[in-house]
């Protein structure tokens, strides 16, 4: 298998590598990051100008990409920036629509791709674990529509979109994967209250709770009571797209730890001649490329009709993620000592951001759980 990049996505990202250079510094990044807002709107629109949100999606839903390895060129050049705009929102919920959406509901991707829809996946509850059939807001007929009532917690950007995709249960039991309804809610409808809250490492989520919103019928994503597929295979979409994004942040902590280790000197050489340092610095660079590898293995299956193959390759690969993530953020800290921890350094924002990647879309606990209950399946 050839897994060099074709001309145009190398083309993409060495665009995307640049604009976000000159354009997304570490200081102007952590103003938007740690801002009121936890995004900047203008550069929003510059990023879709430059083509980074259509690379995600086919030419069939008005993108000129879509596959996997578009994916992860886009979202690996938005780690290395640390870029808090709402990415993962338009893909998850632009796969959604793409998936299951009818004709009206398939041109919402037009506006998604322009920048001018901001959209976020309304899914975890307050007291779920990452389970995703884990859904007791209910929907219910009322009239000529639904009628939605319940609570959604950590919904990413949720407090800056215009369009919430919103799980509910139309029937079945709270865990069943069967009765899962997908449903599309502007933002601002009545009975939709939020309360949002910057991320300890940059950007906003936001509570959402629904109290009777009315929603018409042509709101129901896909089949009722049978959203769950669709869910997944979304959310499928985010997996890799954390993924890449994590493997970006590790490379930059990578680079610049080896740059301390040059250049940093006790007893009048470089900390790096020391042997233990190298020792340490060369498992690091395994392990990084290790990542890599499992970003291509999940880029490579996301398309897979297979959904034991495509899951277990999305879990293999966010648990490769978590586990040496983690790692990547306590080395880089450790070799670089106290000024690791500091705020002025980039370092300890990738730390951060590498560590809380884990926790989004489900920690590598609970996905090799789900890799090894698949395996059984």
């Amino acid at each position: 298998m050839n897994f060099e990049h074709t001309e145009d996505r190398r083309m993409l990202a060495d665009t995307l590598n640049r604009f976000v250079a000159e354009q997304y510094g570490f200081d102007t990044r952590n103003a938007i990051a740690y801002g009121d807002v936890g995004m900047a709107p203008a550069l929003w629109a510059q990023f879709a100008e430059l083509g980074a949100i259509g690379a995600l999606f086919t030419e069939e839903d008005g993108g000129f990409g879509g596959a996997g390895f578009d994916v992860a060129v886009v979202f690996e050049a938005l780690g290395r920036g640390l870029v808090v705009e709402p990415f993962l929102g338009a893909l998850v919920v632009g796969r959604a629509l793409a998936a299951a959406g009818t004709a009206a509901q398939k041109e919402r991707i037009a506006s998604l791709i322009d920048g001018s829809t901001v959209a976020a996946l309304a899914h975890d509850e307050p007291g779920s674990h990452y389970e995703m059939a884990r859904v007791s807001t209910r929907a219910v007929r009322s009239g000529d529509g639904w009628q939605l009532t319940g609570a959604k917690a950590v919904v990413v950007q949720g407090d800056n979109a215009q369009l919430l995709l919103v799980s509910a249960r139309t029937a079945g039991d709270v865990d069943s994967e069967d009765g899962i309804s997908l449903f599309l809610v502007p933002a601002d409808s009545a009975g939709v209250a939020r309360r949002g809250m910057g991320r300890i490492d940059g950007g906003r989520v936001a509570e959402i709770t629904l109290d009777n919103v009315q929603v018409g019928m042509d709101a129901l994503l896909g089949t009722e009571g049978q959203g769950f597929a669709t869910l997944e295979r979304a959310v499928g979409w985010g997996v890799l797209a954390l993924c890449a994004e994590a493997l970006g942040a590790m490379e930059v902590a990578k680079k610049d730890t080896l740059e301390y280790l040059q250049t940093r000197k006790q007893f009048g050489v470089p900390i790096g001649s020391f042997q233990a340092l190298q020792h340490r610095m060369a498992d690091l660079l395994l392990e990084v490329e290790q990542s890599r590898s499992a970003v291509i293995n999940a880029a490579a299956a996301i398309d897979s009709t297979d959904r034991t193959e495509r899951e277990r390759a999305l879990s293999a690969a966010k648990f490769t993620i978590g586990r040496i993530g983690a790692l990547v953020s306590e080395e880089s800290i450790q070799m670089h000592g106290g000024i690791g921890m500091t705020w002025e350094l980039p370092l300890s924002h990738y730390a951060k951001r590498l560590v809380m990647i884990d926790h989004e879309l489900g920690d590598e606990d609970h996905h090799l759980a789900r890799y090894i209950a698949l395996g059984e399946g």
